[in-house]
């Protein structure tokens, strides 16, 4: 059985707050990190302003995570010009350099999306030691949809291409994720946190505090 497996306490991320209310129940059900996008292709996305409303809510403690996909510095300098982050999500295809780069700039620590579709896929966490402070492993967007977005497509990938694996640093698993599937999940990938954005949503963009309840609840009963 992958290591973690039957560990307690699997920290959750909730992406893609868009609302006071969905802030609320993430951080009261006992979410460790929220997350907020900065993306305009995004039915997610916020303007700096938008986002400050919601994470001036989140109590110290809580990780507020901003998402970013290939950002210029003026991008991010707009948004941390009005928001104080606890980590920046980088998306996109940030190299490790660019990586490093933008956690230098900002003083901020950052977590790189890796996207995976078959076991070969993980050898690029590799370089990104010494740039990074967490990985976060995704589906790879499906190539016959033009509409797919970077991540937040409900797609799920195979999970124990990750069981085994060893990692000089902290992973998120991520990708498809619901309240009905999160345990096998992460039995079958060995992690010990997990992200959700469209698997806590009525549409695309629009939380549900059910579903947000319901996830964090599986989460608390691995």
């Amino acid at each position: 059985m992958p290591p973690n497996a039957n560990s307690a306490n699997i920290e959750v991320k909730i992406c893609g707050l868009a609302s006071p209310e969905s802030v609320d129940v993430a951080v009261e059900g006992g979410a460790r990190y929220v997350g907020f996008v900065f993306y305009p292709p995004s039915p997610r996305n916020l303007k700096p302003a938008e986002a400050r409303s919601l994470t001036e809510r989140v109590p110290l403690g809580v990780h507020r995570v901003a998402l970013f996909v290939n950002p210029s510095d003026t991008d991010i300098d707009r948004v941390f010009a009005q928001n104080q982050f606890d980590m920046i999500q980088l998306h996109g295809a940030e190299t490790p350099e660019r990586t490093n780069n933008i956690r230098a700039r900002t003083g901020t620590k950052v977590m790189k999306v890796i996207k995976l579709a078959a076991r070969a896929d993980l050898a690029a966490a590799a370089a990104y030691q010494g740039a990074a402070d967490q990985l976060l492993f995704d589906a790879m967007a499906p190539k016959d949809r033009t509409d797919a977005l970077p991540g937040g497509n409900a797609l799920a990938f195979d999970w124990t291409l990750l069981a085994g694996a060893e990692m000089a640093l902290p992973w998120m698993l991520a990708g498809g994720l619901t309240a009905e599937n999160l345990a096998q999940a992460v039995a079958s990938s060995g992690a010990s946190q997990v992200d959700v954005s469209s698997g806590v949503e009525d549409a695309p963009g629009v939380k549900s505090p059910d579903k947000i309840c319901a996830f964090l609840a599986a989460a608390a009963a691995i």
